[in-house]
């Protein structure tokens, strides 16, 4: 793994949370406020006010609102050099008042915005680093901080401050886990419902030193891992017919990077999700497995298997 892969995958942007992590919440208000008739700035004087949060919490919804990709960027005629934050079509899909999950009260609907947070391209390299880039099994927060400043470098970023790698990676500590060490209450999930995916645990006993759990996870629906599959099939290898899985679990940005599953975890996902389908089939040859499309319309499939994790209801993902 090199800075050139990370410069391809993700944005430059570190710090821009203002140190807030995602709240409970957070999402809903960010889509809302983008949905108003001509799009949202976030910069009006009066967004504290329908937002009902301090101002530097303002700047940290419309942050993660676009990293995990519910907005995006548009031109603003009226002044080009400050982009409308709009509504993207995933964040239409999941969030408007009758999309799938507008206040994200299944569990599908946090793997998914998982997925965005980290897929191409990122507005989160930190984040994407912790899951895609270090090589030892457990990490400290200071080793992950080191990790994120040479591939930076290696991109051939501009300076990127010190105190601002350190300030992600507390910020993603608090996504995904809590601090102390006691077990995680209620209150916790609430105030990240991150928390719950599981995804980050303590290494030992150190305060400061973390792992990404790998295995299968309660709450992950193999139909999200079969849609995550194919979207990044849409991203890196749009004309093949067939992927490994071994490829989907052990590449950066790939499903079982980003879901903390082994190659045979991601198998069983994929097997359950196209158990009798024609168009998306497991194949074993020699000892290789692999994900045969049958279709040549990958990201339309996607769509569809996005539509089965919520009751058949199709929504379109890209404009």
């Amino acid at each position: 793994m090199n800075g050139l892969m990370m410069g391809e995958r993700c944005r430059s942007s570190f710090a821009r949370h203002e140190t807030f992590h995602p709240r409970f919440g957070w999402l809903k208000k960010a889509y809302d406020e983008a949905n108003r008739p001509g799009g949202g700035t976030f910069a009006s004087a009066d967004a504290p006010v329908r937002l009902g949060v301090g101002k530097n919490m303002v700047n940290a919804i419309r942050y993660w609102g676009l990293a995990f990709k519910v907005l995006q960027e548009a031109p603003n005629p009226e002044r080009p050099r400050v982009p409308l934050i709009v509504p993207s079509s995933f964040g239409r899909a999941l969030l408007d008042d009758e999309g799938w999950d507008p206040y994200l009260e299944r569990p599908e609907s946090l793997w998914l915005l998982h997925w965005q947070l980290l897929r191409r391209t990122s507005q989160a390299p930190t984040w994407w680093v912790a899951f895609n880039a270090m090589s030892q099994v457990a990490f400290t927060e200071s080793e992950l901080q080191a990790r994120v400043s040479d591939l930076a470098s290696a991109a051939e970023w501009s300076a990127v401050v010190p105190a601002s790698i350190k300030k992600d990676v507390d910020c993603l500590v608090r996504t995904y886990t809590v601090r102390g060490q006691g077990r995680q209450t209620l209150d916790d999930v609430l105030d990240c419902p991150f928390r719950e995916l599981g995804l980050l645990e303590r290494a030992g006993h150190e305060d400061s030193k973390w792992r990404v759990a790998y295995g299968a996870k309660p709450t992950l629906s193999s139909h999200v891992v079969l849609f995550a599959s194919l979207d990044y099939v849409t991203q890196h290898a749009p004309e093949s017919r067939a992927i490994g899985v071994a490829r989907l679990a052990t590449d950066p940005g790939g499903p079982g990077r980003s879901f903390g599953l082994r190659e045979v975890d991601l198998y069983a996902a994929l097997s359950e999700a196209t158990r009798g389908r024609n168009d998306l089939v497991l194949t074993e040859a020699g000892g290789l497995r692999q994900l045969a499309l049958a279709t040549d319309d990958v990201a339309n499939t996607a769509e569809r298997v996005a539509a089965q994790i919520y009751d058949g209801r199709l929504n379109r993902l890209s404009a």
